[in-house]
C-alpha cells in the first residue's frame, strides 16, 4: 500500500513519470477588481510558460506582423519550403484566457506549427484584465476573416489548446452566426469548452492533475459578467444545430487531465450532431501533456495525421 493519493504509474515513459512527480504550482488569486494584482500574477505565469521550454529554440521561421490589426506570429517549420502553396493553420494559444501573450504565445505556437507542418498564424490576442470578453474573440474573428481572403475555407484549419480550444470552438460558432464558411478541420487539444466547470473530471481529477486546478476566478474575470454558459464562453453548450455544421474535429486529453470531461463531452456532443469527430486520450497525461515526453510526440503525430488527412 502507499500513502500517496496519486501514485506515479509505470505504464508511461520515464520522462512522463518525472513530469508527474512534480507538484502542481499554486499561488494566491487576486481580488476580482485588483487589476494590478492580476497583471503581476499573469506576468509571473507567462515567465513560467517561457521557462517550461527551457530556453530551447525550435527550428522554425517566425515573422511578427499584424493581421487585420491584430499582432500575429506567422510561423513555419523547415519542411515548409513553399508556404504559399500550402493550407494555413490558425492556431489559438492557451493560457486560461488570461495568460500566454507575447513571448509565451510565440513559443507555444512554434511547437504547434512545427507539429502541424503548415504555415501557422498565431494571433497574440487581447486578454483580461485590460481586455475581457469579447475582445479575444473579436481579434480572432478579424484574423479568421483575413485568412479566408488568403485561402479558400477547404485550405484553412483552426486549432487551439486549453483556453485556445475554447476560443477556437467559439470562433467557429460566431463565424457560423456571421455567415462565414467553416474551415477544413478543427483541432481541440484538452479544450476549456465549459467555463462553468460542471464535468465529472473537475472533481475526480482535481487531486491528480499536477498542472491545472480550477480556473473559475479567471473564467469570471474573462466573462465580464456574461453568463458562463453562453456558447461563446462555453462552446460545449452550443445549439446542436450549430454543432452539426462544424468541420471534422480532432480532440485530445489525458486520463489525469482536469479537462478530460470537457473533451469527452464535446466529442459526444459533436458525434450526436453528426460531425466526424475523433477522440484521443493518453494514459496518465495531465493537462497540457508531459512537458516534452515521448507521449507528447505521439500527440503531435496524431494531430499531424488528422491535418494531413483533411488537406486539399
Amino acid at each position: 500500500m502507499t500513502d500517496d493519493p496519486a501514485p506515479i504509474p509505470t505504464s508511461v515513459s520515464e520522462a512522463a513519470q518525472r513530469w508527474l512527480a512534480q507538484p502542481r504550482q499554486t499561488g494566491d488569486i487576486p481580488a476580482h477588481d485588483d487589476v494590478d494584482g492580476w497583471r503581476r500574477m499573469i506576468a509571473q505565469a507567462d515567465e513560467g510558460i517561457c521557462a517550461r521550454f527551457g530556453g530551447i529554440e525550435l527550428p522554425v521561421t517566425v515573422a511578427e506582423t499584424e493581421v487585420a490589426g491584430v499582432p500575429t506570429f506567422v510561423i513555419h517549420g523547415p519542411e515548409v519550403t513553399d508556404p504559399d502553396a500550402l493550407p494555413l493553420y490558425l492556431y489559438v494559444h492557451g493560457g486560461g484566457l488570461i495568460m500566454g501573450a507575447g513571448e509565451a504565445c510565440r513559443l507555444m505556437s512554434s511547437a504547434a506549427a512545427l507539429g502541424a507542418g503548415l504555415p501557422t498564424y498565431a494571433p497574440d490576442y487581447r486578454m483580461p484584465p485590460d481586455h475581457p470578453y469579447p475582445a479575444s474573440l473579436d481579434d480572432l474573428m478579424a484574423v479568421y476573416r483575413a485568412l479566408l481572403a488568403l485561402r479558400s475555407p477547404d485550405r484553412l484549419f483552426v486549432g487551439g489548446a486549453s483556453a485556445g480550444g475554447n476560443l477556437a470552438a467559439a470562433l467557429l460558432l460566431r463565424a457560423l452566426h456571421e455567415g462565414l464558411p467553416m474551415p477544413a478541420g478543427l483541432v481541440l487539444q484538452t479544450p476549456e469548452v465549459d467555463l462553468t466547470e460542471s464535468g465529472d473530471s473537475f472533481v475526480t481529477n482535481a487531486g491528480f492533475d499536477n498542472v491545472l486546478g480550477s480556473l473559475m476566478h479567471a473564467n469570471l474575470l474573462y466573462a465580464n459578467e456574461v453568463d458562463l454558459a453562453h456558447p461563446y464562453l462555453s462552446p460545449l453548450f452550443a445549439d446542436p444545430g450549430d454543432l452539426a455544421r462544424f468541420p471534422p474535429t480532432f480532440l485530445q486529453a489525458g486520463t489525469r487531465d482536469l479537462y478530460l470531461s470537457n473533451t469527452v463531452r464535446m466529442h459526444r456532443a459533436l458525434r450526436a450532431a453528426g460531425v466526424e469527430a475523433e477522440l484521443h486520450v493518453w494514459e496518465a497525461m495531465p493537462h497540457g501533456g508531459f512537458g516534452g515526453a515521448p507521449e507528447d510526440i505521439e500527440v503531435m503525430t496524431e494531430t499531424r495525421r488528422f491535418l494531413d488527412a483533411h488537406r486539399t
